[in-house]
C-alpha cells in the first residue's frame, strides 16, 4: 500500500456501490479518508474499512440536502460528492423532483466552499449528456424538457433532475472561481463490489445496478438495464481518485467527464460468460438464458473518453473489458446469495422497478 499521500478526503456515501470502491483505492494510495454515510449504515461502514485504522472515519450525513456539514468538512482537503440519490418513486411533481436533485448537490458543495474547501468532484450521471448529436462529449447536454419529463414517466424525470443538478453545480463553480470543480458523468456502473463490501442479511437496494445480476439467477431473464452503455465500478472509482490531482480549471478548461467503458457490454454475451462459468447453475436450471437479452441498437456508448485521458492520464486501454466486469459482479452476487440463505434468510428476488430500475 502506497503511503504517499496525507491529505484528507471527504466522500459522502462512503457505504454506497461506487463510494466504497472510490474510499477503499483512496486509501490504498495513502490517502486518509473521512466518509459519510446514513446512520444505519454508519456502523458497517466502519467494519468494512477496519483494517485501515485511523486512516478512515466515517460520520453520520442522514440527508445530503438538508443536513448541517459545517464540521463535517473542517480540516478536508478536497470532496468527493459520490452521494446524490434521487427516490425512486417521488411522491411530488416534477419541480420538487428538481428541486430536491439540486439540493441534494449543492448543499454539500456550497457547505465545502464556505469551509475553505477548494477542490470539488461531483459525481453526475451520463444521462446529463444524452443528446442526439452523435458522439457524446463535455460540450453535450441532455434537451428533455419539463414537459417531456412530466409525461415521459420516471425515466425522462431522472433525466431533467440529474442534467438542472448537474447545472447547478456548474453555475455555483462560475460564481466562486476559487472552486476548483470536477464533474464525472457515468453511465449504468457494474462489476464486483469492493474489497470486503458487507451486505449481512438481504437489502436489494444495497446491491445497486448489480441488481440486474440477481436476476442472472432466473431462467427467464426478465429484467435487464432500460438502455445500452456501460462501465466499471473500478475503472469509474479510479478516475474520481486520479481527479484529484488533475490540472486545474484555469489551465485545462472546465473539467467536465463523460465516461464509458470502450468495450461492448452485450447483454446475451454476458448471460453466456455467465453460463460457461457456472455450468453447475445451469444444470440446476437457474441461469439466465442468453436469448432473453436485449437487443439494443448499439452495445457500447458514443463517449469521447479523451477528455478523460485529458484530465486524468487515464487510458482507455486500461479499462475493464466487460466480461472481468460481468463475472466479478456476478461472483459477488452469488455469494452474497448464498450467505444470506446460510443465515437463514428467505431470498425472493423482487421486481427491478421496486428499486428505480
Amino acid at each position: 500500500m502506497s503511503t504517499q499521500k496525507s491529505e484528507l478526503i471527504l466522500v459522502t456515501g462512503a457505504n454506497g456501490f461506487l463510494g466504497s470502491h472510490i474510499v477503499h483505492q483512496l486509501l490504498e494510495k495513502g490517502y486518509r479518508v473521512r466518509g459519510t454515510a446514513r446512520g444505519p449504515k454508519v456502523a458497517l461502514s466502519r467494519e468494512i474499512f477496519a483494517s485501515y485504522g485511523d486512516k478512515f472515519e466515517v460520520v453520520t450525513v442522514n440527508d445530503t440536502a438538508k443536513d448541517d456539514i459545517s464540521e463535517i468538512v473542517r480540516g478536508v482537503d478536497a470532496v468527493i460528492h459520490a452521494a446524490a440519490p434521487l427516490p425512486s418513486h417521488y411522491k411530488g411533481g416534477i419541480e420538487e423532483l428538481i428541486q430536491a436533485a439540486v439540493e441534494g448537490a449543492l448543499n454539500i458543495i456550497r457547505q465545502a466552499e464556505k469551509g475553505g474547501v477548494k477542490r470539488i468532484i461531483y459525481t453526475s450521471s451520463i444521462v446529463a449528456v444524452f443528446n442526439a448529436s452523435g458522439t457524446l462529449g463535455p460540450d453535450d447536454w441532455s434537451t428533455v424538457t419539463t414537459e417531456q419529463a412530466v409525461a415521459g414517466g420516471p425515466f425522462p424525470a431522472y433525466i431533467k433532475a440529474k442534467t438542472e443538478a448537474e447545472k447547478a453545480v456548474w453555475k455555483f463553480a462560475e460564481e466562486h472561481p476559487q472552486t476548483d470543480l470536477t464533474v464525472l458523468n457515468p453511465p449504468y456502473l457494474f462489476g464486483p463490489f469492493a474489497p470486503n463490501f458487507k451486505i449481512p442479511k438481504p437489502d436489494f437496494g444495497a446491491l445497486s445496478t448489480n441488481l440486474h445480476f440477481l436476476h442472472f439467477l432466473q431462467k427467464e431473464g426478465r429484467w435487464y438495464p432500460s438502455s445500452p452503455g456501460a462501465a466499471d465500478v473500478r475503472d469509474v472509482a479510479r478516475i474520481h481518485v486520479e481527479a484529484l490531482n488533475s490540472p486545474p480549471q484555469s489551465q485545462v478548461g472546465p473539467k467536465r467527464l463523460p465516461i464509458a467503458s470502450p468495450y461492448d457490454a452485450n447483454w446475451k454475451e454476458a448471460a453466456r460468460f455467465v453460463r460457461e462459468a457456472y455450468p453447475e447453475l445451469v444444470a440446476n436450471g437457474r441461469l439466465v438464458d442468453p436469448s432473453t437479452g436485449p437487443d439494443f441498437p448499439f452495445d457500447k456508448l458514443p463517449v469521447d473518453l479523451e477528455r478523460v485521458k485529458e484530465v486524468t492520464g487515464v487510458e482507455p486501454s486500461s479499462y475493464q473489458p466487460w466480461k472481468d466486469t460481468v463475472l466479478g459482479a456476478m461472483a459477488d452476487v452469488i455469494r452474497f446469495e448464498k450467505q444470506w440463505i446460510a443465515e437463514g434468510y428467505k431470498v425472493e428476488i423482487p421486481a427491478l422497478e421496486d428499486y428505480g430500475f
